[in-house]
């Protein structure tokens, strides 16, 4: 049986598959981007791919505090428009 890799969403805490969460990459440049991969270098964190998880990380600026860097509101349309 093979193994799944569970991560966890920083909004909604929530452990879940890798498939079912979008991954965001801070790289050494700080250039934030979304990472279709899961394998890209750099600072990754993960939301739920969920519509209200997305707007509730651009008001509460989750995602800036764990990427400790501030992100352009184009990352967030990105994730939205992925959905």
């Amino acid at each position: 049986m093979k193994k799944i890799p569970m991560r966890s969403c920083v909004i909604t805490h929530e452990k879940l598959d890798k498939k079912e969460l979008f991954r965001v990459v801070r790289d050494k440049e700080g250039k934030v981007f979304v990472d279709d991969t899961h394998k890209a270098n750099g600072r990754g964190a993960y939301l739920k791919k969920d519509i209200n998880v997305i707007e509730k990380a651009r008001k509460s600026k989750a995602l800036e505090k764990h990427l400790e860097v501030s992100i352009n509101d184009s990352v967030y349309e990105e994730l939205i428009s992925k959905l």
